[in-house]
């Protein structure tokens, strides 16, 4: 039986991209990384190719990123997906799954639609209306609807002249003009990234804020670190992801004062923190799961 041909969709030369695509390697001999940057959707036949491939011709994409730098394009790339799994292609995790996760938005109304706690949350154009969320909250944490790792998020504390409070504002809207905020949360200094596979547990990982940064990601300083859920903690990731069907994916989440709370669930999940937190080799076991789907 003929070994399945496999595309990683990812970002060249990055290390995710590349132990997922040298995982798959290992596995069929096959090694191909693919930049949505430069993927050729042509209609006329139609045809979808990256430099002389006929991504049609492939068994499965197995997408890592679909651009180094989160944004509304990344919309664009996403569909591009859709037309490779309406050619027949399967795609991991689905594409319709990834369109409902990189736009934070759509992931926290999925989240709260499903019951899912989470920081209250206010969404709005307006910014006497955010002006006045900051206010109730005490402190708010402002989230660009596309980011990762942080970037691009301000905390906004409400303990300030009111004209400086709303030109903090004016100024976060000035580059997202719909403004998500939620209340800033006491998280003890770490919050948790519990990964799954196929929808089934693998393991658990801490984000550690190192210094006076107020928040945990790698990108401001941070650490990985390995924990050890409750039960309960488990099942309300297990619940959180649920609704999204991904293949692969790490669930945020943090234990607060009040209880625990979801952040959101990742369309792509994250190897290093698996790795290096919990000891879960993600791209070896993602690569077994993938070849076992298209057995």
């Amino acid at each position: 039986m003929n070994k399945p041909k496999i595309g990683v969709v990812g970002i060249p030369g990055k290390w995710s991209t590349e132990v997922l695509a040298d995982a798959l390697e290992q596995r069929t001999g096959h090694r191909l990384v693919i930049d949505l940057a430069e993927v050729v959707l042509d209609l006329s036949g139609p045809t979808l190719s990256w430099r002389g491939h006929d991504l049609t011709a492939l068994d499965a994409l197995v997408v890592k990123k679909v651009s180094p730098v989160y944004g509304p394009g990344m919309l664009d790339r996403i569909e591009l997906l859709c037309q490779a799994e309406h050619c027949g292609v399967r795609v991991f995790s689905p594409a319709r799954s990834i369109l409902r996760l990189v736009n934070r938005l759509s992931c926290t109304l999925a989240l709260r639609q499903a019951d899912i706690p989470m920081p209250e949350t206010v969404i709005t154009e307006e910014v006497g209306e955010a002006v006045a969320a900051v206010r109730r909250f005490g402190q708010a944490v402002f989230k660009p609807l596309f980011s990762t790792k942080a970037r691009g998020m301000t905390l906004i504390d409400a303990d300030q002249p009111e004209a400086q409070l709303t030109a903090q504002v004016a100024a976060f809207k000035a580059d997202n003009p719909m403004m998500y905020l939620q209340r800033r949360l006491a998280l003890g200094g770490q919050d948790l990234g519990l990964v799954f596979l196929g929808g089934e547990y693998l393991g658990t990982y801490a984000r550690q804020a190192q210094g006076e940064s107020w928040n945990t990601t790698i990108h401001s300083g941070g650490r990985y670190a390995s924990y050890q859920p409750s039960a309960e903690l488990i099942e309300l990731a297990r619940q959180a992801q649920r609704p999204f069907q991904l293949d692969f994916t790490t669930v945020d989440v943090a234990e607060t004062d009040q209880g625990p709370i979801v952040f959101e669930v990742s369309a792509f999940g994250g190897f290093r923190g698996a790795l290096e937190g919990a000891g879960i080799d993600a791209a070896s076991a993602y690569a077994d799961y993938v070849l076992e789907a298209l057995s």
